[in-house]
């Protein structure tokens, strides 16, 4: 039954998302040839053949509403990415209609058309979501259009499932019972849910209590009852899903990806990736093209003052772990006098070192020993903001006492960050 009611909720869904792009379409030719600020010099196209290119391309909106995932069951999911979808639907279906036209020359259409077009769709089409989940979220929490909820499991995992179900009753789930493989522990309660019986019962349980979603949530010891379970409900009309219990190892960006239809976990992975990773590398580059270019001055006459008051090299380079673990050659302005880890070894820099050289003083002090990084950046060995750069003598000690320190490698190393701020 909720199954039937599901699928002519998202029939009206479709049919009111693409009413709302016929009314921004409509509001685009409006507000673009009548009343915007912009000047028509091609004069106004007709009305009619406006409304004769909305019949084909609603259908075009449709399928890119569909393969973007618009109207599969979002109950869980975060609202942004709602609007994210939204936001690319329109996009796409507009631009593969701008390429229709440009094919078949048909130029009668101003970009600032669709640019008002796609302004108002998203809009409306965002607004439109956002109360259909405001009315559904008031619904469920009133016992209405509620999913039927078995969890497969006793133990913290299955308790932690229950729990964010049972905390967000916006989203419409409601927890019927858990299962255990012991017998005994039929009739106990785990967070006021009961514990309803046994993995060899799932089947009956699942027609008895008319059950919308399994939820296999078993405990690490219990995984080689997964295939049992699992050829018990394979022919069974009800939603499956899998939690691993490998919640605690879950750091950085994780999730599921595909290698040639074989599911794979993603326990560990760098979080920037793709657009990401490449909006990232552009800023760093254009940001230390400007600032090695404006404080060039600053930067020669610093060079000047170390080597007048001192003996050395300009720059000092040191080892650091980078990327991924690889060392690199951090470069600084000398601020110390040759050989001063002669007698110490690897040390941290102290207030007031008496190492210091006199111009190193006040390098160390404005942090004006730093500047020459941005050479560093430029050649991809560091970011602008990121983690703080170790030297490897002291990673080593580090990792022994800081759990999952070494995950910070999973960024470039920065400039400025978190670390760096608060010293």
């Amino acid at each position: 039954m909720l199954k039937k009611h599901n699928q002519l909720f998202l029939a009206i869904l479709l049919l009111a998302d693409l009413l709302i792009t016929a009314l921004s379409w409509l509001g685009a030719y409006f507000l673009r040839f009548y009343t915007g600020p912009i000047p028509v010099y091609k004069g106004i196209p007709d009305f009619e053949e406006f409304i004769l290119f909305l019949i084909f391309f609603l259908p075009l909106t449709a399928l890119a509403f569909r393969a973007l995932g618009l109207y599969e069951p979002m109950r869980s999911g975060a609202k942004f990415q709602e609007i994210k979808k939204i936001i690319a639907a329109s996009c796409l279906s507009t631009l593969v209609f701008i390429t229709f036209l440009y094919l078949f020359k048909e130029n009668k259409y101003s970009r600032m058309f669709f640019i008002y077009f796609l302004a108002i769709d998203i809009i409306l089409l965002s607004l439109f979501r956002g109360i259909i989940r405001i009315l559904l979220g008031w619904l469920r929490k009133h016992n209405y259009n509620l999913r039927y909820i078995l969890v497969a499991g006793d133990g913290q995992l299955a308790r932690e499932v229950a729990k964010k179900l049972t905390e967000h009753a916006e989203y419409g789930f409601k927890v019927i019972g858990f299962l255990s493989k012991d017998k005994e522990s039929i009739g106990k309660e785990l967070d006021g849910i009961p514990i309803i019986g046994t993995y060899g019962e799932i089947k009956q349980i699942l027609i008895e209590k008319q059950v919308d979603q399994l939820i296999l949530a078993l405990p690490f010891e219990h995984i080689r009852m997964l295939r049992p379970i699992l050829g018990e409900v394979y022919g069974e009309i009800v939603e499956i899903k899998v939690v691993p219990d490998l919640y605690e190892y879950f750091t950085l960006r994780k999730g599921i990806e595909m290698l040639d239809g074989l599911p794979v976990i993603n326990l560990r992975e760098s979080p920037l990736y793709g657009w990401q990773k490449l909006i990232k590398r552009l800023f760093d580059i254009t940001v230390s093209w400007v600032i090695l270019f404006f404080l060039s001055p600053l930067l020669i006459f610093t060079a000047i003052l170390i080597k007048l008051t001192s003996a050395g090299p300009v720059f000092y380079k040191q080892k650091r772990m980078g990327l991924d673990g690889t060392e690199f050659e951090i470069l600084k302005f000398r601020s110390m006098k040759i050989g001063a880890e002669n007698q110490t070894g690897p040390v941290w820099a102290k207030e007031n070192d008496p190492r210091r050289t006199k111009i190193g003083i006040i390098l160390r002090r404005y942090n004006l020993d730093e500047l020459p990084q941005f050479i560093n950046v430029l050649k991809g060995q560091m970011s602008i903001v990121g983690p703080r750069p170790e030297r490897p003598e002291f990673m080593h000690e580090f990792k022994k006492k800081i759990p999952e320190y070494m995950l910070r490698h999973k960024m470039k190393a920065g400039i400025t960050g978190w670390a760096q701020i608060n010293g």
